[in-house]
């Protein structure tokens, strides 16, 4: 065996993040964070379908986050949380940039079947970006999510926020957003 094929090597090529988290302190930077989000899925290839799921407790801010993510994207009217309703679709733009967006909130479902009765693989099996709220309650029906994001109330004002990529796609995705122009994104006031 030679030496160079004994030993490891010394410099090797940065690998992408598995994650990339930050601080909210205020509502004020969970609506930067929306708007950075937005334009970053209207750009990144396959980011108008995008699965995201929203992860945290009651009151941890997953629909206030989807509401100023859905005002970014261009989301007219009345914004409202389809915790009864299960699944509220929304339309961003117009024409040729018309973008659906289907938010969901699986909190009241209590067996994953039910999301299968509800006929929603059509929906996921179509074009549009997939907001979940309580993904677990579903659990083994979902397709697997570019990206997890959940958050944590650390108080009244202040969210912990922790990005996670489950797809090879989302991976890319974080990779390009944990650059210097995002990464102050959640620290932001």
């Amino acid at each position: 065996m030679s030496t160079l094929s004994s030993h490891p090597p010394i410099v090797e090529s940065p690998t992408a993040p598995a994650h990339w988290q930050g601080l909210w302190p205020n509502e004020a930077a969970t609506q930067a964070f929306a708007e950075q989000l937005s334009a970053a899925l209207q750009s990144w290839p396959g980011g108008r379908d995008a699965r995201i799921e929203l992860r945290g407790n009651l009151g941890a801010g997953k629909t206030t986050l989807v509401r100023h993510l859905l005002r970014a994207a261009g989301v007219q009217g009345r914004i409202k949380s389809p915790t009864y309703a299960v699944v509220e679709p929304h339309q961003a733009g117009s024409g040729d940039a018309a973008w659906p967006i289907w938010h969901f909130d699986f909190y009241r479902f209590s067996d994953p079947q039910e999301w299968e009765d509800a006929g929603f693989r059509d929906i996921f099996a179509g074009p549009g970006l997939k907001l979940m709220e309580w993904p677990d309650k579903v659990a083994g029906q979902l397709p697997a999510p570019d990206w997890v994001i959940a958050l944590d109330a650390i108080d009244e004002d202040r969210r912990q926020v922790h990005i996670s990529a489950g797809t090879d796609r989302g991976q890319e995705w974080l990779s390009s957003w944990a650059t210097p122009s995002t990464e102050g994104a959640a620290d932001a006031p």
